[in-house]
């Protein structure tokens, strides 16, 4: 065989590999408002940096003619590339080639690439399009997820890892995205669900859709499965570019340090963005853009839990992850998904060198016999935990209430928070001064003749005697009682000033944080 004919075997066989499945199921793809594995890979990473490993790989499976169907590449693509410049490395479930199902090679070709981002310190990002396991190759199917839930546990916390949900994942595939640190899933095209809806129907004789089982909405808003919805895949894709540029590439690196704008800048809006009436509520939001960098603020669990908001942002140039309770719902009182959803984000950035900045106004936990039942002492507890375990920088900011055990967990100076910060507006108490005031002065209030005017005035007192961020400051549990104005160059100058803080836990092989 000579050199031309060597060369152009190459180039066919590099061809085939290209098409996946053929022509006619692309078009069948795109009539699902769906991209390729490739055309998906093409928009996620910089322009020409894709280098696709293991592109000659067919499956090795005889049985059920099997042997006489063979995609080169079997039906996932791999490899690595860059984006913004930062290394890393990519699969991408093809749809085309039996549906995007997982055999023998198919896992081989993930659990490769995954190995060398450990080894290079790089993260991992998934694009899952995949009818579930290769039932014809049978257990050998069920140990390629295996040996990948397996990678994904270990790499947890090593390198950042992303899953992106661009058609179906159902039965044991949904394990792996649910084991990395975020879940993107676009409307109306992907679903998630342990078990489909056809099942469901034999069992509990439910009727439902995929969408309405396990679509975008469903899991942004109600399960918290999914981190970030998008309306289509490239804006899918387009927010995982977005959000790595606030990341480390590993755990061991300090997150991109970017400045676009002033340090000094401070907004005199916040001045007056607390209500008088304490009970009045405001969007928290309007607390944080503000505050960081350009006004910019990356929200993840946007849907889901709206009593607390977490996300990442940067300030004077650092990358930081934001926690806040939201008093525009449900007062911003601290219930079992706000808890989890919390405790997860903590988590997340203490493992990757992201110092966390708290916004506070929590007027508690939310009571009742339905959060009780369903573990809010177990869930508040996670969130504690988080915060104690977390040895990053940590700054909190009161804005208005620190109530009872939620001051105490919402990154308090009693659980290590480093620089703990308040507004005027600051209310600090064991119970809001209404409740209080209720409690201790029973008595008075039944024999006063204008109870409504006397407990005014015994709110009034209570607030000043021991509600005040001045009483905490007192003892040093506040550090400084700060205008809301300076709340920027205030919260930067911290942050510099712990640029080189270092902090351990006691050695153990691991805490046992209440699951």
């Amino acid at each position: 065989m000579n050199k031309q004919t060597n060369l152009q075997k190459l180039h066919d066989l590099k061809a085939k590999s290209r098409l996946g499945g053929g022509e006619e199921r692309i078009k069948a793809q795109h009539s699902k408002g769906r991209l390729t594995a490739r055309e998906r890979i093409e928009l996620l990473v910089d322009k020409g940096s894709f280098r696709e490993m293991d592109a000659f790989v067919q499956h090795r499976t005889h049985d059920f003619g099997l042997d006489k169907q063979k995609f080169i590449s079997d039906s996932v693509i791999t490899g690595w590339g860059t984006i913004e410049g930062r290394l890393v490395y990519v699969f991408s479930q093809d749809f085309t080639v039996f549906g995007g199902s997982l055999g023998e090679v198919h896992a081989e070709k993930i659990c490769k690439i995954m190995d060398m981002a450990m080894k290079s310190g790089a993260p991992v990002i998934g694009l899952n399009d995949s009818g579930g396991a290769r039932i014809q190759e049978g257990v050998v199917a069920l140990a390629g997820y295996a040996d990948i839930f397996l990678r994904n546990t270990m790499a947890s916390g090593v390198v950042p890892q992303i899953s992106a949900i661009m058609g179906p994942c159902a039965g044991g595939a949904v394990y792996s995205p649910a084991l990395t640190d975020f879940i993107f899933m676009t409307r109306n095209t992907s679903y998630m669900f342990v078990t489909g809806p056809d099942v469901v129907k034999a069992v509990t004789h439910e009727e439902v859709t995929q969408e309405e089982l396990g679509g975008a909405s469903v899991h942004s808003e109600k399960s918290g499965v999914c981190h970030v919805a998008a309306d289509s895949e490239a804006d899918t894709l387009f927010l995982i570019r977005k959000m790595l540029s606030y990341l480390p590439q590993n755990n061991m690196e300090d997150p991109p340090f970017v400045v676009t704008d002033d340090p000094l800048r401070m907004d005199e809006t916040l001045d007056s963005i607390i209500p008088d009436d304490a009970n009045k509520p405001y969007d928290i939001k309007d607390v944080i853009r503000p505050i960081m960098d350009g006004g910019q603020f990356f929200e993840i669990h946007e849907n889901y839990a709206q009593n607390i908001v977490v996300g990442f942002a940067r300030l004077g140039g650092h990358s930081v992850g934001i926690v806040a309770n939201q008093p525009a719902v449900l007062a911003g009182v601290l219930d079992i998904d706000a808890s989890e959803k919390g405790a997860r984000f903590v988590r997340f950035c203490d493992s990757f060198n992201l110092p966390i900045i708290t916004f506070e106004d929590v007027p508690g936990f939310l009571p009742g016999t339905n959060q009780e039942h369903h573990g809010i002492i177990r869930s508040g507890a996670k969130l504690l935990y988080a915060y104690c375990e977390a040895t990053v920088p940590k700054l909190t900011v009161v804005t208005r209430k620190a109530y009872g055990g939620a001051y105490c967990v919402m990154s308090s100076k009693h659980i290590r928070s480093d620089i703990n910060l308040a507004w005027p507006t600051a209310e600090i108490a064991v119970m809001g001064p209404d409740g209080a005031v209720n409690i201790i002065f029973r008595k008075e209030l039944e024999k006063a003749k204008d109870p409504v005017a006397r407990k005014a005035e015994l709110v009034a007192d209570y607030r000043e005697k021991f509600a005040s961020p001045y009483v905490a400051a007192e003892r040093g549990y506040i550090d400084d009682v700060i205008e809301p104005k300076e709340t920027r160059p205030r919260l930067i100058n911290a942050l510099e000033m712990l640029s080189n803080k270092r902090d351990t836990n006691p050695a153990k092989k691991h805490g046992n944080i209440p699951l």
